[in-house]
């Protein structure tokens, strides 16, 4: 049976997995450690510049136990920041350089939401995604997210986000304000975009093992540097990613964690079951 690896993104975070990445890959966490000042796990949920790292060392380390059991992979995907597992994964990317893209995407994102000032995302539950794009216009908000039907996030400043989830209940949708300081996968990341950009031009990209399906396009990566830079400030088209897994005839889709969201986000799209 085809299988479809799946690598979760930001609000995944366990601080609880920090011992279970010291102990199964010791030289990464020295690495992020390192280059970020502080172990991240105690503080994953403090800020995007430690719970990037922390995720990325957390698929990492639970991919061990899956990797030699990988040979039915079919398709990689990863949501937003789980595309440098996924790519890592598929042998297109070294462990090494997923860490340092990790730790630097988290600094950069941070550093971005700080300087644009106070702005946060909205999951917009019930309605289409032509509901959401309508609210997020009406209010000078963007889509971020269009994870699956009935599920969209838009984002920008706070003032406009609570401004939109009062219109979304008037307009008989579902809306809940996310705990993030920051409108990521939104022009309000542009300082965030060019730098990651030129240090991606210093990566080397291998070409990978099985396909791995990007989040900007829906399709198969083919420019990996310039598609991970673009998507820094454009949606995550993960509804659209799941449609094109199912296009490959996928009969079972494992989300390797850290937690369970792409297992719930298979089922809520495909209504499939998930291993």
């Amino acid at each position: 049976m085809a299988v479809a690896y799946l690598f979760p993104g930001q609000g995944a975070q366990d601080p609880a997995l920090g011992p279970v990445v010291r102990e199964r890959i010791p030289e990464l966490f020295d690495l992020a450690t390192e280059l970020i000042g502080c172990d991240p796990f105690p503080v994953c949920g403090e800020s995007t510049r430690y719970a990037q790292p922390a995720i990325v060392l957390s698929s990492l380390a639970l991919w061990q136990d899956l990797a030699p059991l990988a040979g039915d992979a079919l398709a990689f995907a990863g949501h937003s920041l789980g595309e440098l597992g996924a790519l890592c994964a598929a042998g297109a990317l070294t462990q090494r350089d997923a860490v340092e893209l990790a730790v630097l995407r988290g600094e950069l994102m941070a550093r971005s939401g700080e300087e644009r000032g106070e702005s946060t995302m909205l999951a917009v539950l019930k309605g289409t995604i032509e509901d959401a794009a309508r609210l997020a216009e009406d209010f000078g908000l963007h889509v971020a997210n269009d994870n699956a039907p009935g599920q969209v996030v838009i984002a920008g400043a706070v003032d406009a986000v609570t401004q939109a989830r009062g219109a979304a209940r008037e307009r008989g949708l579902r809306a809940i304000e996310l705990d993030v300081a920051g409108a990521f996968h939104t022009p309000f990341m542009d300082g965030a975009r060019e730098p990651f950009a030129e240090r991606l031009t210093q990566v080397e990209f291998s070409t990978p093992a099985v396909p791995v399906i990007s989040g900007l396009t829906a399709r198969p990566f083919t420019d990996p540097r310039a598609e991970l830079a673009e998507a820094i400030t454009a949606p995550v088209r993960w509804r659209e990613v799941m449609l094109t897994l199912h296009g490959m005839s996928i009969g079972r889709y494992v989300d390797v964690g850290p937690g369970t969201v792409l297992e719930k986000l298979v089922e809520r799209n495909l209504e499939v079951a998930v291993a």
